[in-house]
Formats: C-alpha cells, structure tokens, sequence
C-alpha cells in the first residue's frame, strides 16, 4: 500500500516547494496520462483532530498519524499529497498541517491562510474536519478555520465553484438531522459577517460552495462503527466528477499533465501574497504545458527513424511517397500532441499547435526542397534523354522538343504533386519556373548544336564542291576563269541553299534566320574560292613556268615540238609568254562581282611591250612616273580583292622571263643542232675548188673504170656504216662527243659487216640477217624523228651511246670485249 499511495510532501512547514518531489510523484502515479479525469480531494480542520487517520482508512493512503500515547502534538506539518488507492478517477488527497496548533502560536495564521487557498484553488472537494460538540458553539475551534476559507475565497478572481464536505467527528446520541440545521445557519452567519468585494457584497454562499456535511462515529471507542461508516464515505468518491457527483463544477480544471506546474505557479503567487487570477492562470498553465508538449513532439520529430531514413534517401535522389510518408510522420506528433494538449485551453492549445505545426514544416522543408531539386533533375534527363531519342528517329526538332517538354512538365507536375505535403501549402511553381527554363536552355543549346553541325556538313559539301573544280580552273587558266567560277559558285551555292532549307524546316525558324543563314552559306562559298585563289596565288611563278611549258614544247595539236629549224621560236615565245602573262593576269585579282577591270590590258601593255626591261637608269633620265605597275593597287579592284599587287606582278615577270630564259636558249641551240647535221655538204665554194684541183685524179678514173668500182664498193661500205653508225645523229651532241661514240663502235661495226659479207657469200645468212637488214632504215629514221627535247639536248650523248641497239644485228654492245664474246658464241652456233 505504500507503494501504491506514494505519500509526499509537497510544501514544507516553512513554505518551500518540493518541485523534484512533485515530479516524481506525478510519473510514479502517470497523472500526465488522466487527462481531466481525475480529482483532488484536501482536508483541513484543527490540529490532532484525526484528518490523517481519516483520509488513510478513506482512501487507503498512509499519511503519518500521530501517536496517542505520546501526547498530542503536531504530527503533519506543512502539506503532503498521496495517491488514493483504487477510486476511479485518479484522485490525489492533500493533507494539510492542522490549525490552531500551539507549535505557529496563536497570532501566527499566514501559514494557515495560504496552505487554505492554495487548497481551494487546487482543489475538487476539501474535507473540513470538526469536533461535533463543536456545533452551535460560538468559540468553537471550527469557526476561525471556516472565517479564513471564506476571507481567502474572496481573493481568488472569478473562483471555480468547490464542495466543502463537513465531516462531523465523534458524533453523539443527536441526530445528525438535527446537527445539521445548526451547522449550516453557523456557516451563513461566517459567510455573511466575512467582508466581500462589491462585485460579490450579496451573493449568496451557493454560488461559490456545495455544502454538504457527514458525521463519523468517534475512532477510538467505535472503531468498527467508524471504518463502515468511513468505508460508506468512500463509495461518494467514486466517479466524483461525473455530473451529480461529489466534486463541484470543475470550472478551470487543469490537465493533468498540467497539474505540477499549475501547482508551482499557484503557490508562488500564494507566497507573494498576491490575488489569484484562476482563469488567466489556467491559460498561463496552458501556455507552458502546451509549449513543453511541443517542443517534446518536436524533439522525437529530430529523432525519429522513419523521418532520418527519409531524409538520408532523399539526399541520393526521388523517393517514392515522399510526400505521404512525411505527412504521415508529421501526423504522426501533431496528433500525439493533440492527445496530450486535449484538456488545455483551445486558444492556447490551438495556437502552440500552429507554432509546432510551422516548426515542424520549417524544419522538414530543406528536404521537400531537396526534393523537388531531384525531381527537377530527373526530369530535365528524361527531356534529354527522350529529345536525342526522338531527333535519332528523324522526327522534326521543334516537334520533337514540343512533346518532350510537355511529356517532362507534366511528369514533374504529378512528382510534385506526390511529393508535396497535406499540412504545407507550399507552392514548387518556382522550381517549375526553373525546369522549364532548364528545357529551354537546353533545347536552345542542342539546336545551336544540330544547326551548327548541319551548316558544316553543308560547309563541307560546298568546299568539297568548290575546291577541285576551282584547282582545276586554275591549272587551266582559261579565258573566261572567273565567269566560269562565278557560275560554278551560284550553280553550288543554290543547290546546297535549297538542300539547307529543306533540312531546317523541322527546326520552324523564322524566314529572317532562314534568309541570314543561306546567306552564310553564300558567303562561306566565296570565301572558299577566295582562300583558294590565295592559295594559288602563291604558286603563280610556278603556274606560268608550266603554262610556259606546254605552249612552248606543244603545238596547236598538244603534239611535242620537234626544233627541225622550220619554227618560229620568237612567235612562239611571244605566245608562251602572252598565255603566262594572261595566267598572271587571272591570278592578279579576285573577280567575284562582275565588275570590268583594265589589269590584263595593263599587264600586256607594261610586260609584254618591254616596259619592264628598262633600266632604273634610264627611268630617272626619263623622268617619267606614269608606270602603271608602280602601285600596290589595282584600278577599280577594292585592296581585299588584291591578290598579286601590280609591283609583285613586275618582280614575277622578271622572274618568270630569267627561268625561262634557259628553255628558250635551249630550244635555239637544238634548232641549230638540226640544222648543221642536215647540211653536211661542204660550202660551194669548197666544191669548185675540189673540181679544180681534182680534175687530173677525175679523168684518171674516166680513163680506168677498175678505179671507178672501187671507188663504188668503198662508196658502199662508208654509206653503211654511215647508216649503221648513225654518224649524223652522233655528232648532233657535240664534236668530241660524237668521235668518242664512233670509235667505241667503229670495229664492231666493220667486223659485223664483214662477218656478214662472208655469210653471203657462203649462201647461209643467220637467221638474224633478215630482220636485221630490215632494221636498217627504222633505226635511221628513229633518229631521224625523234622529238628533240631543248632540255634534254644539252646532256652529253657519250655517256649512253655504248648502249646504243644495233639494227643489224639485234645485239646490244657495250664494249669491244662484248663485242668480241657475243662473235664467238655465235660462231660456236653455227659450227653445232
């Protein structure tokens, strides 16, 4: 039973409040868990008049009783609270220190007068003990205890109405019908001799008590009759605060959980001998009991496992639920603090409920906001993803970002519609702001891309175009180049511009963009061909040495020239230097726009003319500044169209003329060459003189015919080997170089005709003869006709006339051992 009553002393004989004993009372009792439901019962009456005894055969507690054989004396001092065991409701019994105690003395009452308000004003139902010959006294003990609860009553501001239970002890032979009457025309005489406040100076004691009176038999000579009398008592005070029951109207009740602290704040107002303000203090009570619950929920709020794993998981990314397992968390406390703020005033309760509610949120909302930043996130890549998607199956640019973008948004509606939470009215149209400039950021920067990557493969197609049949031009150095160019570039530029508009009309861009970036493509392709111009243009000295070339060593026909001494070479140099000179003319400027220039007419007329040729000198002697080529400027062509300034074209011209020089010298030199081998005969005047001097030797072979054949045979033999040897051809290299090729091959020669000769007459030609003798007059004329190369005739012919094929005999010689190797292979042939 102790255990169970858990007796305590609240405040001590000198007024000091047991706050740590008050808490641990209220946890071992779980008064925090009865909401309303439970009462408070307190006793008061005269020092040693039985109150302890009373309230522990009443309620089962085991308050200190004093001890008879040890004198009367005071045994309760100050106020102790226990629990009262097995009633329902919970109800606390607070005994109270005795008054009229000779321990305070007789003019000490301020103890008395708090430990009675604090009783009323925490209080259900107060037990007020009295002797019953007592009754209809006008000393009596009880008297100057009901004056001080009547004179504290009036202090306590708008007081909850309260059950005084007068409990008549040691009752006699009258009956309590007859006690009663008197009792209570006692307790209105006290009432209405107390001074009251004007507001209350005639309101009757109704309206602030509910008398009610019982009386026991005496403990110590009746002591069964007492405790069935008692244990009858005890039946009232189960369900005391149900209506009808016991305990008053319970106006301004504390809850429970409230209890403790309304207790403390009671007894601190009581010690400042201040009024009490029971409404306002039920609402301060409220305030902080509401506040404590709060910040409690919002502790395990902090705390709790469901809510740290949600926020780890939402760190990583989306959560599925997210919004509803958060609202459920957040319901979770918001409804266990309803639970415990039940009982406490609305308007406090409803307004610390909003601040835990608004705490809450606060604190869980970096997560929704982490939230909704992966909800962003994973929309943004599934735009990108299903965008490269649709633009890898062909479909058109804006279609495609149209759907995807709506796809996204609509998706990032329901997550956040998902993830939002019932209590928070919090509004994700800025992320959604957000996201959607993202889309278009990104749209924006994947058509840059697509475009710029079309406009290069249409760049590149146009160069591809453009480049060969440009070099091609230039090589050929046409007449009509740039016409031609300018028509290659508007055939060109026009296919691939029409080819770019139709690829970009799933972009639907406007005709302005359309227009400009056509335009682009124009410009690119002039640019191409102007790059490519400069490129040639630095290889122009080049390109008129070629062109020289060709018109120089090639006839009308394409055919090589052969220099037999017919050929004009100053026309025809004057030819191959007008077709270089016109090359340099083509190259000199860029002529994209049609416009008529005079830089032929001035080239021909400065170049061509000799006005190149004349000397520094002379010019200062001359005075003259009219050289057209003396500027760094074309007439009428803008300097960026400038390819070949007219001063470079003058150094290119002196260029050009000094390495070409050597071709043409060459070319006479061959010329003459030809001519000298073709006119063997000696001058006529050398003829006379033979016939002159010859004469005798003439008629001596008139006069012997024998003379005459040998003359004829020797004739014979030196036309072959004239033939054979190709002596003509020899000496065309030079003097020295043809008696060197002649006597390397002049005994071959003899010895193969000789062996020829004899094989003739024996009747038995080798097989070679007949085609050997065949090949007499082609290797004469190969000789003959062979194209004659200006360069190539300055190289001496010595150093490969050893090598040279003879005719007759099909064998290629070296040497005289050669020669000698190959007689004797053949004549081991026909001795086999």
């Amino acid at each position: 039973m102790a255990e169970e009553s858990c007796a305590t002393q609240l405040i001590d004989g000198n007024g000091e409040f047991n706050v740590a004993g008050l808490e641990d009372f209220t946890k071992k009792v779980k008064l925090a868990e009865c909401g309303l439901s439970y009462a408070v019962v307190a006793i008061m009456g005269p020092q040693s008049s039985g109150k302890s005894t009373l309230l522990n055969h009443l309620f089962l507690t085991n308050f200190r009783e004093m001890d008879a054989y040890r004198g009367r004396s005071q045994t309760t001092k100050g106020i102790w609270i226990a629990h009262c065991v097995g009633l329902e409701p919970c109800t606390i019994a607070m005994d109270l220190e005795g008054t009229d105690g000779r321990e305070r003395g007789e003019d000490d009452t301020t103890f008395e007068k708090q430990s009675a308000l604090f009783a009323l004003a925490v209080s259900d139902i107060v037990l007020i003990n009295m002797w019953c010959h007592d009754i209809g006294r006008e000393h009596a003990a009880n008297k100057p205890l009901l004056k001080t609860v009547f004179q504290v009553m009036m202090r306590l501001f708008s007081p909850h109405k309260t059950t005084l239970l007068f409990v008549i002890r040691d009752k006699t032979k009258t009956p309590l019908e007859r006690l009663e009457p008197v009792l209570r025309e006692d307790i209105q005489k006290i009432w209405d001799a107390v001074r009251k406040p004007q507001a209350h100076k005639d309101t009757p004691l109704s309206e602030f008590f509910n008398v009610d009176v019982v009386a026991l038999s005496s403990y110590e000579d009746k002591e069964e009759k007492f405790k069935e009398e008692v244990a009858q008592l005890r039946q009232r005070f189960f369900h005391s605060i149900s209506p009808g029951g016991l305990a008053g109207d319970r106006r301004g009740v504390v809850p429970a959980s409230g209890f403790s602290f309304s207790a403390q704040q009671i007894w601190k107002v009581i010690k400042e001998n201040k009024d009490l303000d029971l409404p306002a203090h039920k609402v301060m009570v409220a305030t902080v009991r509401c506040e404590e619950i709060a910040n409690d929920k919002f502790r395990q709020l902090n705390s709790d496992e469901g809510w740290l794993a949600l926020e780890e998981a939402v760190q990583a990314g989306p959560v599925p639920d997210f919004g509803k397992k958060l609202s459920s968390i957040l319901q979770t406390y918001l409804s266990a603090y309803d639970m415990e703020a039940n009982y406490f005033d609305e308007g406090v309760r409803n307004a610390k409920r909003q601040q835990l509610e608004s705490k809450a949120l606060e604190f869980v909302y970096p997560a929704y906001a982490i939230m909704l930043g992966n909800l962003h996130s994973k929309a943004l890549e599934n735009f990108k993803t299903r965008l490269e998607h649709s633009l890898n199956k062909g479909e058109g640019f804006a279609a495609s970002v149209r759907a995807c973008a709506q796809s996204c948004m609509l998706e990032f509606d329901q997550w956040s519609a998902d993830a939002s939470i019932q209590l928070a009215n919090w509004d994700a149209s800025k992320i959604r702001e957000k996201l959607k400039r993202y889309i278009d950021a990104h749209a924006s920067s994947v058509r840059g891309e697509k475009l710029s990557e079309l406009i290069a493969n249409y760049e590149k197609q146009l160069s591809a175009a453009l480049s060969e049949p440009i070099e091609s031009l230039f090589e050929a150095g046409v007449k009509d180049f740039w016409p031609s160019i300018r028509k290659l570039i508007k055939r060109e530029t026009e296919v691939a511009a029409s080819e770019f508009s139709s690829s970009v009309t799933g972009f639907e861009l406007d005709q302005e963009s359309i227009k400009t970036m056509r335009q682009n493509l124009r410009d690119y392709a002039r640019n191409v061909v102007e790059k490519k111009a400069r490129e040639e243009a630095g290889k122009v000295l080049i390109r008129m040495k070629d062109r020289f070339s060709t018109v120089f060593n090639h006839d009308n026909d394409s055919m090589p020239r052969v220099w037999t001494g017919k050929e004009d070479i100053r026309a025809i140099t004057k030819e191959a230097r007008s077709a270089s000179l016109k090359l340099l003319s083509i190259m000199a400027a860029i002529r994209l726009d049609e416009k008529p220039d005079k830089i032929e007419n001035i080239l021909f007329a400065s170049l061509m003319d000799g006005a190149v040729t004349v000397s520094s000198t002379k010019s200062r002697e001359i005075g003259t500044s009219t050289d057209p080529l003396a500027s760094i400027t074309w007439e009428g062509v803008p300097p960026k169209d400038t390819l070949i300034p007219p001063v470079q074209c003058k150094s290119l011209w002196r260029q050009f003329k000094a390495e070409t020089e050597y071709t043409v010298t060459q070319a006479i030199s061959a010329q003459e060459a030809h001519r000298r081998s073709n006119n063997w005969l000696p001058p006529p005047w050398a003829i006379v003189a033979m016939v002159i001097l010859g004469f005798n030797e003439f008629m001596l072979l008139l006069k012997n015919p024998l003379y005459l054949v040998v003359l004829f045979v020797a004739f014979l033999l030196a036309k072959a080997l004239w033939v054979q040897m190709d002596i003509a051809g020899e000496f065309r290299s030079g003097t020295l170089a043809g008696l060197l090729s002649i006597s390397s091959r002049f005994l071959p020669t003899v010895m193969n005709l000789l062996r020829r000769l004899a094989e003739e007459a024996q009747g038995h030609p080798t097989p070679q003869a007949s085609g050997q003798s065949g090949s007499l007059m082609p290797q004469g004329f190969r000789h003959q006709t062979h194209p004659s190369n200006p360069t190539s005739n300055s190289i001496p012919e010595s150093s490969v006339s050893s090598n040279n094929l003879l005719s007759d005999s099909g064998v290629e010689y070296s040497s005289p051992n050669l020669t000698h190797r190959r007689a004797t292979n053949i004549q081991e042939a026909e001795l086999s």
